[in-house]
């Protein structure tokens, strides 16, 4: 996920796709990951009526996140999900405080850019583990009890990445596309019990992440002229697939990447 973009999703005409989305009305969710579009999907859910368990290794992004409209926030603890067994502690966790378990979204990832021939094998292990192994532990945890209740859904913050060589992305981009074939792998097998697995892939959406690399000279030129929309995504114009593929109106959409990029897999 490369993530980058200038304006305001109401400045390119994005409706609040987070309000009132029929069906999540108390849908008990999980997000791992509180940053940019970790932050901004809570706010979506919470908009949307759920129930929300907010996961995240950095204490002051859980304390900064948005409350509801009711004035109640999510649910938070802090945890490194790239720790063995962190995902399947935060999923029981989240059962436990909620109750059950209808929406998993993983939005956990870290990039490191560089030529392939400057990575270290414990480097490029970082990546992946807190990218892959992070997605695979807790939507192995959220899948047994998904396919015990009947039901559910989960969705995988994937990228363009997965899909795009992108030089000095090595380790990102085998990460996002190990997801990608992962999510398939877990849809075809849960999808007679009911749960659908998908990703959201975006394209190149501006967070607070990815704000130094956009501020390099001539970085965020470049990458406007990539994308046919002419312009960068925001993250809230991630939040509407996302809300899509958690409800029941994708009960029958599974093992499918929604490339959410202005067009830029089309070139």
């Amino acid at each position: 996920m490369e993530h980058v973009a200038d304006g305001s999703a109401a400045a390119h005409g994005a409706s609040d796709a987070a309000a009132d989305w029929p069906g999540l009305r108390g849908a008990r969710v999980l997000v791992l990951g509180a940053g940019g579009i970790g932050a901004e999907c809570v706010r979506g859910y919470l908009r949307a009526g759920a129930v929300v368990t907010v996961v995240d290794r950095d204490p002051a992004r859980l304390d900064a996140l948005p409350p509801g409209p009711d004035g109640t926030g999510a649910h938070t603890f802090a945890a490194d999900l790239a720790e063995p067994g962190a995902g399947a502690d935060a999923v029981r966790r989240a059962v436990e405080a909620m109750g059950g378990l209808d929406v998993l979204l993983h939005c956990v990832g870290v990039n490191d850019r560089r030529p392939i021939l400057d990575f270290t094998e414990d480097e490029w292990d970082r990546v992946l583990r807190t990218n892959l192994s992070t997605a695979f532990g807790a939507a192995q945890a959220a899948g047994r009890h998904m396919v015990e209740a009947g039901g559910g859904r989960i969705v995988l913050l994937s990228s363009v990445s997965g899909h795009l060589a992108h030089r000095k992305h090595g380790p990102y981009a085998a990460s996002k596309g190990g997801m990608n074939q992962m999510m398939r792998v877990m849809a075809a097998e849960w999808a007679c019990h009911g749960v659908t697995v998908n990703a959201v892939a975006p394209g190149y959406v501006e967070t607070p992440l990815t704000a130094g690399y956009l501020a390099q000279p001539g970085v965020r030129e470049e990458l406007v002229r990539l994308v046919p929309a002419g312009r960068l995504g925001t993250a809230a114009e991630i939040v509407g697939p996302i809300l899509f593929l958690s409800s029941p109106h994708a009960a029958f959409i599974t093992g499918h990447v929604m490339y959410v990029d202005g067009g830029r897999t089309l070139v």
